[in-house]
């Protein structure tokens, strides 16, 4: 049976040693972020995933959600540990005190949903959802619409979905028919169908708050005429109260690979009552706030079940038995070694530990950009901020998904035979990790983005902001003689970076092809290069600190070991990108299509 412990410790590393959160104590939200308090709430977040999500796992897996009249039923005690998530607070941790919340940064909620999707990433999408649709309205709705919406998606008695999809269209949004015809009392009757509508239908909450893109009658085609609407399951009187049910329904659940505990929806809207948020034909631009913070919502889903999947490797590669170590044995009384003993599984667990306390990093530093750009109280860092939080986005999105799923593999791969059957657990990591890197945009559609439009925005000024956060930590640290084994390999990969990025300034103006082809390479490089840096700033740290009042811990060595590894084993891949991407699209388009 699969087991989940949370990485606190390693939470209270990055909150309040890599980031240092208490410097920010000036600012709202973090005065009240005292480390007593972040270290308390990551305790009873531990307790709360560890102890009630993590038994329901396996139970959603192997039930998965039901659906009979329309009515959908989620699986057995997912109803219950919903309910403890709203009696706990927990959905009210990073939002507005105006409308309940507990104001605290998102900083912080990252690192509560990542225990929770580590813990059971099927129940985490129930909430996480909610949260995206609560972003999308305090950014863009009105205050009518803030009052009566968000207090119960804050407190969680109401849930929300975001409705983008449908069976003719997916990225290519342009193509959308769903329809929003004014009805004459400031509503719309909205028609049309959805799929794929994550937690579109469930009982587990009294209202369901759907955010749907539909095109207004006689709206221009393409883009530019959608519009975004709020479209509740059940409408909300005057007083706050729940009217009638709305004229929508589940029509259908999908038969998935994984995450069989979140209800995957095909929703049909026959005229149901719904409401303009913004501007007319503006929808898009609504919705992207709410997509945007779902694709790091899906990048950390790529670290959770990297997580996961690697405790229970290292768990199994401790106890089992079989072979004997290179350099003779190790377990001399017994009739075989623990695999951990053995380089080729090392490998393997080193490869995804690495990776998890790397990305993991880049996705909080990340998110603390995103606080600042809302909560700095100069402009210029609020616009490095949002350079930043805009360029990592797809980065974080598409890399730790695409090793996400194949940390996963490798964790499995590290049982033999045991991890293919289902009594282990790890084959139902793989298969819920899978999704990661296809929904909320694939990682391709990630890269695209990436190069296609993050490279030009502003002349390049978001890439070069990162560029001189990486000249900084170098300059600054260059006569370091503790640092120079991460310093050295990490020039070496930020000037890779650097050639890619001039590579194509210079060749993809005239051949878009060459961006396409090499967009997967760059993202890799970018992410390899900017978990590198934060490497670099961990280790600065371990060594400070073991030079400190914690010499001998354990925890700092350790980081330093698993810093020399990344740098020595997985860094040097970045060069492998590099040549990929300078050898263009040629190869990648000779091929005439009836030929494949």
């Amino acid at each position: 049976m699969p087991t989940y412990k949370a990485p606190t410790r390693e939470y209270g590393f990055l909150l309040h040693e890599l980031l240092d959160l208490s410097r920010f104590s000036n600012l709202p939200g973090f005065a009240e972020a005292t480390p007593d308090l972040l270290d308390q709430i990551m305790e009873q977040a531990a307790k709360f995933t560890e102890e009630v999500l993590q038994p329901l796992n396996k139970v959603g897996d192997e039930q998965g959600c039901t659906l009979k009249d329309g009515e959908v039923t989620t699986p057995d005690g997912f109803a219950d540990a919903y309910k403890q998530l709203v009696d706990g607070g927990w959905p009210a941790l990073v939002c507005d005190p105006d409308y309940g919340g507990q104001g605290l940064p998102n900083t912080v909620g990252v690192l509560f949903n990542e225990m929770v999707s580590s813990a059971n990433m099927a129940f985490g999408m129930y909430p996480g959802l909610s949260h995206g649709a609560y972003s999308a309205l305090i950014h863009h709705g009105s205050d009518e619409q803030k009052d009566m919406y968000l207090p119960k998606l804050v407190s969680g008695e109401w849930t929300g979905t975001m409705n983008l999809t449908e069976p003719h269209c997916g990225t290519d949004l342009g193509l959308l028919r769903s329809k929003a015809v004014p009805d004459g009392d400031g509503s719309y009757a909205i028609s049309g169908q959805k799929i794929w509508i994550s937690a579109g239908e469930h009982s587990m909450s009294d209202n369901i708050i759907h955010l749907v893109l539909a095109r207004i009658e006689g709206a221009p085609e393409g883009v530019g005429g959608i519009s975004l609407f709020i479209v509740p399951k059940f409408l909300v009187n005057d007083d706050g109260s729940l009217g009638e049910r709305n004229t929508l329904q589940c029509g259908g659940l999908e038969e998935k690979m994984g995450i069989h505990g979140n209800a995957t929806c095909v929703m049909n809207y026959d005229g149901a009552k719904g409401w303009l948020v913004g501007e007319e034909n503006k929808g898009l631009r609504a919705m992207f706030t709410m997509m945007n913070e779902a694709r790091l919502g899906v990048g950390l889903q790529g670290i959770s079940q990297s997580e996961v999947a690697y405790q229970n490797a290292r768990d199994f590669a401790l106890e089992r038995i079989q072979g004997r170590a290179l350099t003779g044995p190790k377990n001399e009384d017994g009739p075989a070694d623990p695999i951990i003993v053995h380089p080729d599984v090392r490998r393997m667990l080193l490869n995804v530990r690495t990776f998890n306390e790397g990305a993991r990093a880049l996705l909080v530093w990340t998110a603390l950009w995103g606080d600042l750009a809302e909560k700095a109280e100069d402009e210029e860092t609020r616009q490095k901020a949002d350079d930043l939080m805009g360029l990592m986005t797809p980065i974080l999105k598409g890399y730790c998904t695409d090793k996400g799923f194949a940390n996963a593999v490798e964790s499995q791969q590290v049982y033999g035979g045991s991890g293919y059957t289902r009594e282990w657990g790890a084959e139902q990591f793989v298969r819920d990790a899978r999704i990661a890197m296809i929904y909320e945009g694939t990682n391709g559609i990630q890269a695209l983005d990436l190069v296609g439009r993050k490279l030009a925005a502003n002349g390049g000024r978001a890439v070069f902001t990162f560029f001189k956060e990486v000249d900084d930590f170098i300059a600054a640290n260059k006569d370091d003689e503790t640092l120079a084994e991460i310093i050295a390999p990490l020039g070496v990969a930020r000037k890779q970076l650097e050639e890619a990025t001039m590579w194509f300034m210079e060749n993809a103006l005239k051949n878009p092809d060459h961006a396409g082809a090499g967009a997967a390479d760059y993202l890799h490089l970018f992410a390899l290069t900017a978990i590198g840096l934060m490497w670099g700033q961990m280790a600065k740290i371990a060594h400070q600190r073991l030079a400190g009042d914690a010499a001998g811990d354990a925890f700092y060595e350790t980081k330093l070991v698993t810093a020399r590894y990344f740098v020595n084993r997985m860094l040097p891949q970045a060069a492998t990108h590099l040549a990929a991407i300078k050898a263009g699209a040629d190869d990648v388009m000779a091929l005439t299509a009836d030929a494949f």
